[in-house]
């Protein structure tokens, strides 16, 4: 792999890394070796900015111009959306295609990704294949939306874009073109009123939809500085179906808290809550009212660039193919940093309640049709963790659940 510094010179190996260093390698380290130093990503933009200032200092800056932040602005009523269908990454691809349009030019309807920069947004595992593109691309070409009808009783359904273009430019480099559909360009440009904003890094690192979305949900409502909400509304703008987390408990330990947790720590926005409004049968919560706030505490904002960049040393430069099977899944015995980071989305599935060695041996016995997503993965394990919730087995709880795993993948 080339790394090429912004000064112009290509590096190609770790020797003419070091070489160019402005300071010594244990400076720079802290005591580790630079090849274990230079595994990390972010220690590879660190020696970017290093370089930069040292060319600063030197008078040899280059010439750069200073990068875009990528805004997401959205209408009120697209905020609606109700994303049971989609994965993580097709709504994160979603919040990068309105990053990428002008709002007030509708010529800009028409995104392109280099098939690389797709790759690497979509978080693909493995090599990528024409059929597994169609596939992609079929999946967000059945994304639907709506709008109200002329009455304003009915509704009017549609697709949100019409159009998926796999192709070669003029140099023959592949790209990636999505094309808005013509119904839904009045919930995209000349927008008058009723929509929100917000920096794009905000949804980069959030690692589920549930997080995502429900800070789009309350980015809305940020400068009232509350939203009430059903319980059964807000399932929906998450994409949870109704009957899921039937006890309010589960739905405040699995999705409120853990969203709470996230957009805290990942978002420029933090939210308490609380149940409001009357009740329902038997003390039943119908709705909550959140107090959102201004966060200042959130981890370092994640460009786009460096988004891309850190799924390509994800998914190309970390994944061995001995930790992938024929069908490009993930294997259980896996040591890349993807698998690392799947394992540990899947332990909140589970609650946090079993060890990482134990999360190995479950996600061992589960069906192969579970495997093809993160997203399966983690729906199918949170149900049949739910499942054995709902059985209260007296026996010992991992085996429980091993048990009811293995059986649904001999009916699979």
């Amino acid at each position: 792999m080339l790394l090429r510094i912004l000064s112009g010179k290509v590096l190609t190996s770790l020797s003419e890394v070091r070489e160019s260093l402005p300071i010594s390698v244990s400076e720079l380290t802290g005591g580790q070796t630079f090849s274990n130093w230079w595994t990390s990503i972010d220690n590879v933009h660190q020696f970017v900015i290093m370089e930069l200032k040292s060319q600063s200092r030197s008078g040899r800056m280059p010439n750069l111009k200073l990068q875009k932040k990528h805004k997401v602005i959205k209408q009120n009523s697209l905020n609606e959306f109700r994303p049971k269908d989609m994965t993580l990454q097709e709504l994160r691809f979603f919040t990068i295609y309105l990053s990428k349009i002008n709002p007030k030019d509708e010529s800009t309807r028409v995104v392109r990704f280099s098939l690389v920069d797709f790759q690497n947004i979509m978080e693909f595992t493995s090599r990528v294949n024409t059929p597994y593109l169609k596939n992609v691309a079929d999946s967000l070409l059945t994304k639907i939306t709506g709008i109200p009808d002329e009455n304003g009783k009915g509704v009017v359904r549609f697709q949100f874009f019409k159009e998926c273009r796999i192709s070669t430019d003029e140099n023959n480099e592949w790209f990636v073109e999505i094309n808005a559909h013509d119904k839904a360009l009045p919930l995209l440009f000349n927008l008058k009123g009723h929509y929100f904003k917000y920096e794009l890094w905000n949804a980069l690192r959030l690692k589920s939809k549930n997080q995502l979305r429900m800070y789009e949900v309350l980015k809305q409502f940020e400068k009232a500085g509350s939203r009430t909400i059903k319980v059964e509304d807000l399932k929906g703008m998450l994409g949870i179906e109704v009957n899921e987390y039937p006890q309010y408990k589960d739905f405040k330990r699995r999705v409120l808290d853990v969203c709470q947790k996230a957009l805290a720590e990942y978002t420029d926005i933090s939210y308490t809550y609380e149940p409001h409004g009357r009740k329902g049968r038997g003390g039943k919560i119908l709705e909550i009212k959140f107090t959102i706030i201004k966060n200042k505490g959130y981890v370092d904002p994640l460009s786009l660039d460096r988004f891309i960049a850190i799924n390509s040393a994800s998914t190309q430069n970390v994944i061995d193919f001995d930790d992938l099977d024929d069908n490009g899944n993930l294997l259980s015995t896996g040591t890349s940093q993807i698998y690392e980071e799947r394992i540990s989305f899947l332990m909140n599935a589970c609650n946090n309640e079993f060890s990482r060695e134990q999360m190995v041996v479950l996600f061992d016995v589960m069906p192969e049709w579970t495997k093809f997503g993160e997203n399966k993965s983690y729906d199918f394990l949170l149900s049949k963790y739910r499942e054995m919730d709902m059985r209260k087995p007296s026996t010992s709880r991992f085996g429980y659940l091993k048990k009811i795993i293995t059986e649904a993948r001999r009916s699979s």
